[in-house]
């Protein structure tokens, strides 16, 4: 049923929605753990990729959505039409865009591993649960007041040393328990029956909640910051992470330009959440309610209109999760860097509970885990709902070409259950979130140019005169569209030149 888009401002808030779907799956995995990552790596020098990445990839998403709200089509539909080689009746993109779905059940993996963790900081299930709390809670305590910058940076300096070295903790208190993985398996099985019961008003009200009240928290922490003379953010600071440079050197082992690349894949709007964008404006009614292209007056109105609140969604959903990312990345810089810890897989949700600690004091860790499992699990919930929707266009498009019949929605319901299960196996058998969150970043910044290829191609043959774009947003796409391109180009050069070194090493 077709309408015309509402101009009142009240009215206009109700109609967003898609953005803000999409942005509780960038904060999860972008925000709180590449971002925050990334920033203990590589101090303030990245802030201005941050602005970038999240910024210069609106423009490509506008273009794709675009499409999808004129023509009624899917993203893989309209990829399916661009020029390029074609295996099994589907475009080489495609096929590309399945890997990178498939490798991204790691990503998956990474999160509902990472809200194991949350959970069983609090809540130890085993003893084995319990002395490893202990010990992981001391070894990231000791470090920080082995630098001096917490309470008790006054007690003996040797003393400290031992324990952060683990010198005194027993070895098997070490290794990350059981009760992380038997939390996961609970997570993901709770995440499949609520995706295969619920539709697009359960995660649009559910995401809204999860994603708003933790960056709400850390806003808070990032104000209290500025408090205290040894975390504040500097003038110096800004300085530095505006002076479009990579930081100078590896630190701890840690190539600052590898963490680059698969943040800029993930921070913002990743390949994934531009191609999943348009899903969630189809399920909002964006292109059902403009209708068919007709050569009417009313058709064009409607059009337009729709495009409007398209792009307010667009970039309402931007300002929060730059904000977001600009928070994270600026904690994990003014905490976690400047006292040089690394979070490691076992303790990465300890250790990024940690950025709260300078505030919150003793509470941050239940503070944390409240925020950390609603971003993560907002992550894990939207991700594997945008899977579902992919995989089943996948599927449709391929039967298309073979005359096969089945039932979309049942798939999509199924494929809801199943994923968080998948994502889950996934974790079990490689229990390394950082790793496969990090991979699932480098392979999206490769599939970005390939996107922006796309979004340049829908501009050049899909234009329709009553429905002009302006020219700052031609600019904004060309922009973007070599920007991305550059980043997938410095993503393939980056790993060339690893191979190069191995084999002449």
């Amino acid at each position: 049923m077709t309408r015309d888009a509402p101009t009142n401002f009240i009215e206009i808030l109700k109609e967003l929605g898609p953005g803000l779907i999409i942005a509780g799956s960038i904060v999860g995995s972008g925000e709180l753990i590449a971002t925050t990552l990334m920033g203990a790596a590589c101090g303030f020098w990245l802030m201005w990729l941050i602005i970038i990445g999240c910024v210069i990839k609106v423009f490509t998403q506008l273009e794709i959505g675009r499409y999808t709200v004129l023509t009624g089509r899917t993203t893989l539909e309209g990829l399916s039409t661009l020029p390029g080689f074609k295996l099994g009746g589907m475009h080489w993109i495609i096929w590309f865009w399945l890997a990178v779905l498939i490798i991204g059940l790691g990503q998956s993996g990474g999160m509902v591993g990472a809200i194991g963790q949350a959970v069983g900081m609090t809540q130890s299930i085993t003893e084995k649960g319990e002395a490893f709390n202990e010990a992981a809670d001391a070894r990231v305590k000791a470090k920080f007041e082995y630098l001096g910058m917490l309470e008790g940076a006054g007690a003996d300096e040797s003393g400290i040393q031992d324990t952060h070295t683990n010198s005194d903790i027993p070895e098997a208190a070490l290794k990350e328990p059981i009760d992380v993985k038997i939390y996961a398996v609970i997570v993901s099985l709770i995440t499949a029956f609520l995706l295969y019961r619920g539709g697009y008003g359960l995660i649009e009200k559910t995401v809204m909640f999860l994603v708003g009240s933790f960056t709400l928290l850390t806003l808070y922490n990032v104000l209290m910051l500025q408090m205290n003379s040894e975390w504040a953010l500097s003038f110096a600071d800004l300085k530095q992470g505006f002076m479009f440079r990579l930081p100078p050197g590896d630190r701890n082992g840690i190539d600052p330009m590898l963490v680059a690349l698969a943040a800029f894949g993930m921070i913002g709007m990743s390949a994934g959440e531009l191609i999943f964008y348009p899903y969630w404006c189809l399920e909002k009614g964006y292109a059902k309610y403009t209708g068919p292209r007709e050569e009417t007056a009313a058709w064009y109105r409607r059009a337009n209109g729709w495009l409007r609140i398209m792009k307010y969604d667009a970039w309402a959903s931007m300002v929060v999760y730059t904000l977001s990312t600009l928070m994270f990345y600026i904690l994990g810089a003014a905490v976690l860097n400047r006292v040089d810890i690394q979070p490691g897989n076992a303790d990465l949700i300890r250790t990024l509970a940690a950025m709260f600690e300078p505030v919150f004091g003793s509470s941050s860790k239940y503070l944390f885990l409240f925020g950390a499992v609603a971003v993560l699990y907002s992550t894990f919930f939207v991700g594997n709902a945008n899977g579902a929707l992919a995989y089943t266009d996948i599927f449709r498009i391929f039967q298309r070409e073979r005359n096969w019949t089945f039932n979309t929605n049942r798939l999509r319901k199924n494929l809801s259950f199943l994923l968080p299960v998948m994502s889950c196996a996934v974790y079990l058998g490689y229990s390394s979130p950082i790793a496969m969150i990090l991979l699932s970043g480098f392979v999206n910044t490769l599939m970005l140019p390939l996107l922006a290829f796309a979004a340049l191609y829908y501009r050049s043959k899909h234009k329709i005169a009553a429905i002009r774009s302006s020219r700052i947003s031609d600019l904004g796409l060309w922009v973007s569209a070599l920007v991305l391109l550059a980043f997938g180009l410095w993503a393939v050069w980056g790993r060339v030149q690893d191979i190069i070194s191995r084999l002449s090493g």
